[in-house]
Order: structure tokens, then sequence, then C-alpha cells
């Protein structure tokens, strides 16, 4: 067990925080933090007393994405995986949810934005998402929303090729509401916003979400990616393109 807090977690305002706390390791996610993090979705979701929730990071980087040496030990194959439950969480996620991101986000540091309902980044913010450099395809919806969001072409691009984009880019890309110079004015942003939205409504919040989405349609490509990312996970193939990043690190 971590003898600090790999994701913490803060009610204020009724609006819950949670970070990212990992920042020797760019907040890389392990099984645990997937458990944790899903954990918090689905009681802030029941929770009266929560409004809103924001995610966001503790040092330079939002996440480096998944921990691929724990990855390795723990592959998320099993359909109750701790990743599967943290991606339904964030599906089935029904109240406001705002991110803040500064620095790197990959992997699912870029996927997990397509699920909320504002992003807030930093110019310098760097968006990738290398699943097919590590032999993986993408998860969490993401080949539809991203496809949906900047059009087959560009998200070829960001999946296939590897390009990388920035808080500048996302904003013209419609993947961020905003990007700001200062990493401070970013949680301050995306704080305030938060504050906002728990103001109104939740029914009516709940409602509005729910006929913006097609929750349906994204939970089918979900499970559709899952299938294949698992697939991927077992083959001798992709077990020896981690090993190797493993080792470089």
């Amino acid at each position: 067990m971590p003898l600090v807090a790999e994701i913490l977690t803060m009610l204020e305002s009724q609006v819950l925080s949670i970070s990212f706390n990992r920042a020797e390791k760019m907040n890389a996610i392990t099984r645990s933090m997937y458990g944790q993090l899903a954990q918090e979705l689905n009681t802030a979701d029941q929770e009266f007393g929560i409004r809103a929730v924001v995610i966001t990071s503790e040092g330079d980087h939002f996440t480096a994405g998944n921990d691929i040496t724990d990855f390795l030990e723990h592959p998320p194959t099993a359909e109750d995986s701790t990743v599967a439950a943290f991606l339904s969480a964030l599906h089935n996620f029904t109240k406001p949810l705002i991110i803040a991101v500064k620095g790197n986000a990959v992997g699912v540091g870029t996927t997990m934005l397509l699920h909320a309902d504002i992003v807030v980044a930093s110019e310098n913010a760097k968006f990738s998402l290398p699943f097919t450099t590590l032999g993986l395809v993408p998860e969490a919806g993401s080949t539809l929303l991203l496809t949906q969001k900047i059009g087959y072409q560009r998200a070829f691009e960001v999946f296939v090729m590897g390009e990388k984009i920035t808080g500048k880019q996302a904003v013209e890309l419609g993947l961020a509401n905003q990007a700001f110079a200062s990493s401070d004015e970013v949680l301050s942003t995306a704080r305030q916003k938060a504050e906002i939205l728990a103001k109104k409504s939740v029914s009516s919040v709940r409602k509005t979400k729910d006929l913006m989405r097609n929750a349906t349609e994204i939970l089918a490509r979900i499970q559709q990616e899952n299938i294949h990312f698992s697939n991927r996970l077992q083959t001798d193939e992709v077990k020896a393109i981690l090993r190797k990043f493993v080792h470089k690190q």
C-alpha cells in the first residue's frame, strides 16, 4: 500500500475535487487508482451533497496514462477490472464533470476528457494517444467520440500517426473550452465553473446531459473497444512492446 494517498479528494461548496497525487511518476494511473476513481465518481453521482466534480492533478502533469509496469503485472483483461469500472463510472456520471489539464495528458488522460462537460487546459498542455505505438487500440469510446469531434482524418493523425495536440489547439478543435498560460488560472477557472454549475438544478442538468449524448451508442463503442484492447493486451507482440517500454524508463 502506498504511504501517501495517490488520489486526493476535497469537498467544498458542494464541489468534489479529485486530484491525481503521484507527481513523481507523472501521475501514471495504477489499478488501485482506477478503483478509487470509479468509487469516487459513483459515490458523487449518488450523493445529494455533491453537485459537481472537478478532476485535476498535483505536480506539473495531468497524467502519463497507465502505469505500464502495473499494467504488465495486472493486465486489465477481465470485464470486472478496475479500469472497466472507471470507464463505466465515467460514462454513467450524470452530474457536471469538469477536468483541468496541465502538462502531459497521455492515453486515458486524453480519452477521459471526451466524457467531460467542460475541459480547461494550460496552453502548453500536450494531449497524446499512443495506443498504436504500444500495439494497442484506443479505449473509453474515443474512436467514436474523438472522430465525431475533430473529423476522421485529424483523428487518424492523432490515433495512428501519434501526433500531439497542444492546449491551444485543443480549444481550436473543440476538445477544450479554454486554455490559459498559468496553471493556477486553469484550476481556478475549473473551480469557478464547477461552483456555478453546482447551483443549478440537478435534475435539469442531468436530463440536459442525457439529451445531448447518445449514451447507448457510446456504451456500445466502449464495449467493442474493450474487447479488442483486451485481446491485443494478451498478444506476445504487445507484451514485448510494453516490456521494452518499461526497460527504457
